[in-house]
């Protein structure tokens, strides 16, 4: 059965061009079994009808806080204690600053004001709109209340510029509701934290088209990232080249070298994060300078010699400017694996290190499964070999714990 069977879902529609992509959110949400209510805004009402959206919701559309008929039996408050989730879709800009402000000036804002339900929003704007300090400051405002979201996706938008911005997929915002109701069970002792996941391998250009990789397949540091997800945190997941789907609920950052990956690193970090976990395979070094074009092959030379310096040491760099509160980091080994892991705490200044043995063939690199060591500075912990979605559950609940311990 559906996680969404019979879950009452208030959706709320915002202006912006991407109120049209919300008639198929509500499609997949009735699909699924949930019982869905449409509320409008007045910017709203430009983009979308409010008889198209009672059409596909089978529920008559409210818009106007002051209905006579409604507000006999205090529809409003009704409406908010109705609802399991309300989901806005598209959030824009104006009503994040309002919700944030905690003003109640419409039917919309007045709902999430007096609802004690969850609300999880999926911002939708122009990306220089996204990128502004006050949007920003409305959006960290909201995430340390409890308030949920999804995206924005980074991409084209309607105005022609590129940039994060664009409202997630109906498809995500569907996965990440059905993920909230999965989990809604779990402890939400991660609200309000903020946690960031690196993940996956950095490719290091040679040429235009050779690059210096590893193995990496992102799984543990994707299981991670959903895990948090799960207890309540917000997580921003950047990630190297990978084929799996990334989880719902994260923001997701691609890119390729270790450059690119501190530099992501430090943007979402701009303010302290609670946790950091370096969970990517980032490759130590890189051509000193990488080619422009493709380095072609030279019949009577049997050796070709390329200039290697070391990659940005990421992890030691935050942590030495304490971007995070809890730094957390791995260690991948084929040898000595203990040792060599109890020495990288010590010299980059970590919280905690996670070591695994990757010259075993069923763990590590490419693998559903993994088995590590976890050590802090005082105490050294080895739970038993696990899927890494398991495994990852343990993890964060370690992660949570030793929180708590140190504080």
């Amino acid at each position: 059965m559906s996680n969404l069977a019979q879950k009452r879902i208030l959706l709320g529609i915002t202006g912006g061009i991407a109120a049209y992509k919300s008639i198929e959110l509500i499609r997949l949400l009735t699909k699924a079994g949930a019982d869905v209510q449409v509320v409008l805004t007045e910017g709203a009402k430009a983009f979308v009808t409010e008889m198209t959206l009672q059409a596909v919701s089978g529920h008559p559309v409210r818009s106007t806080l002051l209905d006579p008929n409604a507000e006999a039996g205090m529809g409003h408050i009704e409406l908010a204690k109705w609802a399991d989730l309300i989901v806005i879709a598209p959030a824009s800009a104006d009503f994040m600053a309002r919700y944030a402000q905690g003003m109640a000036n419409d039917l919309l804002s007045t709902l999430c004001i007096a609802t004690e339900s969850p609300v999880l929003l999926a911002p939708a704007m122009n990306q220089a709109m996204w990128r502004h300090p006050a949007t920003q400051a409305n959006a960290a405002l909201l995430t340390e209340r409890g308030v949920l979201s999804i995206g924005p996706a980074d991409g084209a938008q309607a105005c022609g510029d590129i940039g994060p911005g664009r409202m997630s997929e109906p498809s995500d915002i569907f996965t990440a509701i059905n993920t909230h109701f999965q989990y809604s069970h779990i402890e939400q002792d991660l609200s309000g934290q903020h946690w960031v996941i690196t993940a996956g391998p950095t490719m290091e250009a040679i040429d235009p088209v050779r690059f210096i990789s590893n193995h990496s397949s992102g799984k543990m540091g994707y299981a991670l990232a959903k895990a948090a997800i799960a207890r309540g945190a917000k997580v921003t997941l950047i990630s190297g080249p990978v084929q799996i789907a990334p989880p719902a609920g994260a923001t997701i950052i691609a890119v390729k070298s270790a450059d690119e990956m501190l530099a992501a690193c430090e943007q979402s970090m701009t303010t302290q994060a609670d946790v950091f976990i370096g969970a990517a395979a980032v490759a130590d070094f890189k051509m000193k300078v990488a080619s422009n074009q493709k380095m072609k092959k030279q019949s009577d030379t049997e050796e070709v010699t390329l200039t290697l310096v070391k990659n940005p040491d990421i992890i030691a760099t935050l942590a030495k400017h304490k971007r995070a509160k809890t730094i957390v980091g791995f260690a991948a080994e084929t040898q000595n694996v203990i040792e060599y892991a109890k020495s990288k705490l010590e010299r980059k200044g970590l919280d905690i290190i996670i070591a695994n043995d990757v010259s075993r063939s069923d763990i590590g690199f490419n693998q559903d499964e993994n088995q590590v060591t976890v050590i802090t500075q005082d105490a050294t912990w080895l739970p038993d070999k696990a899927a890494k979605s398991e495994l990852a559950t343990q993890l964060v609940a370690f992660i949570q714990q030793h929180i708590k311990s140190a504080l």
